[in-house]
């Protein structure tokens, strides 16, 4: 009997993690790098795990946590593994917890053991005192590197037995990566190819604090290996750090198993002028979902309080940066799923568009059903005290839905349906009406009322039929009479649906008042 195995069965299993850290909101820039992670995950049958990386203690923001979750459901993208959404074969996904378990300890100490990282003794002072002799050097970027650690308190340049000594006492120290002094760092980037850098560049990056807490550059890679995480995909301000996560992975043994990477480009300001921030200028929010900041006590309002649907919220953000290979803009979330590769995210930033990103909510806004709309508008009304039976809402969302973005704007471009105009358009006023056009609209008000048959199509006809008796009458000036506004919905269907008695009721009033 033959066995036969074939290649996919062999590959690694597609697992992706979103890792933020509970230090605040979720910005937008986090919920695409998340999406990313869940099309590519979904459309290779893998794992999507969300995993909080709380490494950084004092950084900590209580109620961030929940805050990511719940921005990911709303958006849709939820995990099938980690934190909030389930435990799998790796919990814990928290990395204090699994700090708690030794799982960190374990490989600083390997590095340690391989000669591959060292103990640093150095106090703030001394750090600081190191930082200010090379900027007073003209060191353009002063860091703890294969040079400067020679004349650092650590365990590279101090006697062994002194080594001993300070770890006996436990003096505080922190563990640090042993970059080679002058070596090429090569590593593959699924968006960028290859990337070269010289060891030069590369601090000792600290692995473990004096706590005991890994840092993000440790604990990432041993919860990557630890989880069996077969793509890392982060922002490209980690892409720095990347040479020496290379080196980790390299002197861990595990550079067969590490993960493939991908570096996202950055989302940039609407001009194109540097990386968009959570304080933005440009009307809308960076924030899925409210956030209120408890350290600087600001807040922000989110894309869900703003009216964006979450549907049209993840299509605009997963074109920032990423494009399907043809001109297709709207795209559901399983078409998202079946298209999407990392070879076909773009190397270079990504520009905000206000404008454009309204439109998305637009197109998604227009594809709902008249009787969907109405129940999301009848609350809205129902709070400004407005009582109408779901048949007059539905034809009311049907006739505003065209020039609608939110669902929250569609009082504002109709309130018209609902209250009689207190004022009338003045430029319209301005230029159209006199005594003779008042006299028309007089004798039109008794052909309205002798209308038996009240729908926009009779009215149409029997308008027609009035400007054979009355001469031409203009149409403008009768929406403002009854709307008190110079355009809007079609004309006729608007006096239709409000009804025979109010529109003669609005017609009399303003020929009284103007």
């Amino acid at each position: 009997m033959f066995l036969y195995i074939s290649l996919r069965s062999m590959e690694k299993r597609v697992r992706l993690r979103f890792a933020p850290s509970p230090t605040g909101g979720l910005h937008m820039g986090g919920v695409r790098t998340a999406l990313f992670c869940y099309l590519y995950a979904k459309k290779h049958g893998g794992d999507f795990v969300l995993r909080i990386e709380d490494t950084d203690q004092t950084r900590y923001v209580n109620g961030a946590e929940e805050y990511i979750i719940n921005s990911l459901k709303w958006c849709g993208i939820e995990p099938n593994e980690g934190v909030g959404f389930g435990d799998g074969p790796h919990a814990p996904y928290r990395q204090s917890d699994r700090k708690n378990l030794g799982i960190y300890q374990k490989y600083a100490e390997q590095l340690i053991n391989s000669g591959h990282a060292y103990y640093a003794f150095d106090t703030s002072e001394e750090l600081d005192a190191m930082r200010k002799r090379l900027e007073a050097a003209k060191v353009a970027a002063p860091q703890y590197n294969a040079v400067t650690r020679q004349n650092m308190r650590n365990s590279l340049t101090l006697p062994e037995d002194e080594v001993k000594k300070l770890l006996a006492d436990h003096t505080p120290y922190v563990i640090r990566l042993k970059v080679p002094r002058n070596e090429e760092i090569r590593f593959h980037d699924i968006i960028r190819g290859w990337v070269t850098v010289n060891s030069s560049q590369v601090d000792d990056k600290v692995l473990l604090k004096s706590d005991g807490m890994p840092t993000y550059h440790l604990a990432h890679i041993v919860d990557d290996i630890e989880m069996q995480i077969s793509h890392a995909v982060r922002g490209e301000e980690w892409l720095p750090s990347a040479p020496s996560h290379i080196l980790i992975y390299r002197y861990l043994g595990l550079e067969e198993q590490m993960p493939k990477l991908a570096h996202l480009p950055l989302i940039l300001k609407p001009d194109g002028n540097g990386k968009l921030s959570k304080r933005d200028k440009s009307g809308l929010p960076m924030f899925p979902l409210n956030w209120y900041d408890e350290r600087t006590g600001e807040s922000y309002k989110g894309y869900r309080e703003s009216g964006f649907m979450p549907e049209a919220f993840i299509n605009m953000l997963a074109l920032l940066g990423w494009n399907p290979g043809d001109n297709r803009e709207i795209m559901s979330k399983e078409e998202l799923i079946e298209c999407f590769s990392f070879e076909r995210v773009n190397k270079s930033g990504a520009k905000f568009d206000p404008e454009k990103t309204k439109w998305f909510n637009q197109q998604y806004l227009r594809k709902k059903t008249d009787k969907e709309l109405a129940q999301e508008v009848l609350p809205l009304l129902k709070e400004k005290g407005i009582n109408k039976d779901i048949v007059f809402v539905e034809e009311f969302c049907r006739l505003v839905k065209e020039k609608a973005h939110f669902i929250t704007e569609f009082y504002d471009l109709g309130s018209y349906f609902f209250e009689a105009p207190a004022t009338y358009d003045e430029k319209v006023v301005a230029k159209k009406w006199n005594t003779e056009v008042k006299n028309t609209f007089e004798k039109l008000v008794p052909k309205f009322e002798a209308i038996t048959n009240w729908n926009a199509q009779t009215l149409h006809d029997d308008f027609q039929l009035a400007q054979n008796d009355l001469g031409k009458i203009d149409m403008q000036m009768l929406r403002v009479l009854t709307s008190g506004v110079a355009g809007g919905a079609q004309l006729f269907d608007f006096l239709a649906l409000i009804g025979k008695d109010e529109v003669i009721a609005r017609m009399k009033t303003a020929l009284t008042k103007l």
